[in-house]
């Protein structure tokens, strides 16, 4: 799994015009699935950005988490974030978990990350969507699954 975290001021998401989710300080996060993904990446990267600490201390110091700053996480399903642009102009997705079993765990990753951080607000799969958000920092960490927790014979 990769995810683009962000450190926002406020974040919403709309489908059709409509918004289906929205914080105020806290985490934006878009959130790609690899095919070789599983219910250890869903674990493990919500634990980590749940604990991240690059909130600002009464120091100035970026110490607290975002659930002790009482901040909320809006998640968004990013299948580009897996894009491979070696060859030519055109992005191929072979990277990318096939939809059903991306759409599976995705809503597992947020039902993770909704245990551990409220509020917790979210876009909708495979839906085009119009995020807006007020970038605060700015902050934008990247994280990647595959850093961490290798795949037998998957070597990327």
């Amino acid at each position: 799994m990769k995810a683009i975290v962000q450190r926002v001021r406020q974040a919403s998401v709309s489908v059709s015009g409509e918004v289906r989710g929205a914080i105020e300080h806290g985490l934006l996060i878009y959130l790609g699935v690899g095919q070789h993904d599983d219910e250890r990446d869903v674990a493990w990267l919500a634990g980590k950005i749940a604990g991240l600490r690059i909130f600002e201390d009464t120091d100035e110091k970026m110490n607290l988490s975002v659930g002790d700053i009482g901040g909320g996480v809006l998640t968004i399903s990013q299948f580009t974030l897996f894009a491979d642009v070696r060859k030519g102009k055109r992005p191929s997705w072979g990277l990318a978990a096939a939809p059903g079993k991306a759409e599976v765990l995705y809503e597992q990753f947020k039902a993770a990350i909704a245990s551990l951080v409220s509020p917790a607000a979210c876009g909708v799969f495979g839906a085009s969507m119009a995020v807006a958000y007020v970038n605060d920092g700015p902050v934008t960490l990247i994280l990647d699954t595959d850093e961490v927790l290798p795949k037998p014979g998957h070597d990327c």
